[in-house]
């Protein structure tokens, strides 16, 4: 096989010789042509990624309405998260998926959330963080570094935060400011480790998700807090990581179980005894044992997620409104509850940080962009209506897949993915 200069840029000439490689493979068929059939100009698509190559269509379903009451916020003077007003709407949702039964699974819940009065969702944290290692000779440095930046922490937010940052000015020549006038600084934390001083930085980044924005701001923080360490207490550290695992970036923790980076959601409703029998045909007392028995299940394998199948939902949104695919993972941690009551089962689910946005990155993508308005969700405030979206739709596949599973012997749940296709092979 002749040898290909593998380019990663997308102009016309480059996506071309990465297809002819392709081409050129024994197991390429004529059939595989379709990959290259653009249903977007290559120009397009190729300012999201690079080394554009192909193209692929994912079927995508359209789910409604799902009856929301969903809570609108901003910041006070204290920079805390305040619910100012709540709107109820009813709303359709778009899922990309394969996995058979999903669609009708997650219908059957928003049916039973509409029977019984809708979801209710609230946005109880919303901040995105990087966590920056300065690495020292000795941990007496590390706590040097601690006690030096706990003094400053109010001096380096107004610094970072001044909308006349000289790092705030884009440059002539360049695409992208070195400081973010949109991600906004809410606090520093710090935690020592031996050598470490872990400076973990949190920030509001509004409707974006923020990684980059973050980065950048982290960066220059950094660069801040060395230059006057170094002239203030004579301290200079060995090495500095602009992340080091402390902030939660793709990597599911116990850390942030309950919230702390990213929109920390928690959707609920209760659904009364007579909706239960009519429309999943289980018993509240049905819905507790399982729930009793996936709690233990999850303690004993260690489990660090105690929902039933939250990541198929979030992949689902995530995939049609242009989120990194990469925060899956994080965005699924998630804790559902299931509590008899009188009237029947309030069941609630919380996802500890939820990585979306509605402005940057994919989510400007023609079809993402289309999905997100059909939820109302370009507006200002659309990430944290989009995370609220998400945590519903959860919550009512959460609902259906919990009631196929209570059933005698499981045999709702059995049946339906036999049915759909899952034990068709």
């Amino acid at each position: 096989m002749r040898r290909v200069r593998w380019s990663h840029r997308n102009h016309i000439k480059a996506i071309e010789e990465r297809q002819d490689a392709l081409r050129n493979l024994p197991q390429w068929k004529s059939e595989d042509e379709r990959i290259f059939q653009w249903t977007l100009p290559p120009d397009i698509l190729g300012s999201f990624m690079e080394s554009l190559t192909g193209q692929m269509v994912l079927p995508v379903a359209v789910l409604g309405p799902l009856a929301i009451d969903y809570g609108q916020y901003s910041r006070n003077d204290a920079a805390q998260l305040v619910e100012v007003s709540r709107v109820k709407e009813q709303l359709y949702v778009p899922i990309g998926h394969t996995e058979g039964g999903l669609s009708v699974s997650m219908q059957r819940g928003m049916n039973v959330l509409a029977a019984s009065g809708g979801v209710k969702t609230f946005l109880l944290d919303d901040r995105m963080t990087r966590d920056s290692a300065f690495v020292f000779m000795g941990a007496d440095h590390a706590v040097r570094c601690q006690t030096w930046l706990n003094e400053h922490e109010d001096q380096l937010r107004t610094w970072i935060n001044d909308p006349d940052h000289p790092g705030k000015v884009l440059v002539s020549g360049q695409g992208t400011a070195q400081v973010s006038k949109n991600a906004r600084l809410l606090r520093i934390d710090t935690r020592v480790v031996g050598p470490v001083c872990h400076v973990l930085y949190q920030f509001d980044t509004k409707d974006a998700c923020g990684p980059n924005m973050i980065t950048r701001n982290a960066y220059a923080l950094n660069r801040e807090i060395v230059s006057q360490m170094e002239a203030e207490v004579d301290i200079a550290p060995i090495h500095i990581f602009l992340e080091a695992n402390l902030g939660g970036d793709k990597k599911p923790s116990h850390e942030y179980f309950n919230g702390g980076h990213g929109r920390t959601v928690l959707a609920h409703a209760v659904i009364p005894h007579e909706v239960l029998q009519h429309h999943l045909d289980i018993t509240a007392d049905a819905l507790q044992n399982l729930e009793w028995a996936g709690i233990h299940g999850s303690v004993a394998s260690g489990m660090q997620s105690f929902g039933f199948t939250p990541a198929s939902a979030v992949a689902a949104l995530f995939v049609v409104t242009g989120q990194d695919l990469g925060m899956v993972g994080t965005s699924s941690m998630a804790h559902g509850t299931v509590q008899v009551v009188p009237e029947g089962v309030s069941f609630s689910l919380q996802l500890g940080g939820l990585e979306v946005g509605t402005v940057g990155g994919g989510s400007q993508l023609p079809h993402a962009q289309t999905y997100l308005r059909l939820m109302g969700c370009q507006e200002p405030g659309g990430a944290r209506k989009l995370a609220q979206i998400i945590g519903a739709a959860a919550l009512a596949l959460e609902i259906s897949a919990a009631a196929s599973m209570a059933s005698r012997g499981s045999e709702n749940f059995f049946r339906a993915h036999f049915e759909r296709g899952g034990l068709r092979l």
